[in-house]
């Protein structure tokens, strides 16, 4: 389960999974940018494990540190990215009725994955 899927802006692993949730290690290397994007069926926990997170909930731009927790109701237009020049390490959990990878709505991605 453990298995490392490589993404332009880093890379996540899959640490657990349920019925209703799920867990992953979301590594995002210094300068990387998730997609700006939305969920129809799940709710996401972000936890900063190490480094700084700037992240985008509906509009409102902060800045995480290590030990802070941000909750993503579902379909928050929402990104995380790693603003500084050293790894950024996150633990999210996705907690709903539907927990397929394809449950994305990209609005900007500065990887033209849209």
């Amino acid at each position: 389960m453990n298995s490392k899927v490589n993404k332009p802006w880093g890379s996540f692993e899959i640490l657990q999974s349920g019925k209703k949730f799920l867990v992953k290690k979301i590594f995002v290397k210094p300068g990387g940018v998730l997609s700006l994007q939305s969920h129809e069926h799940r709710s996401e926990h972000w936890i900063v494990a190490e480094g700084e997170a700037e992240v985008t909930v509906d509009n409102k731009v902060t800045n995480l540190n290590e030990n802070e927790s941000v909750f993503i109701p579902k379909r928050s237009i929402h990104r995380m990215a790693n603003r500084k020049d050293r790894d950024l390490v996150i633990i999210e959990m996705w907690y709903g009725d539907n927990l397929d990878e394809n449950d994305i709505k990209r609005y900007e991605d500065i990887y033209e994955r849209i």
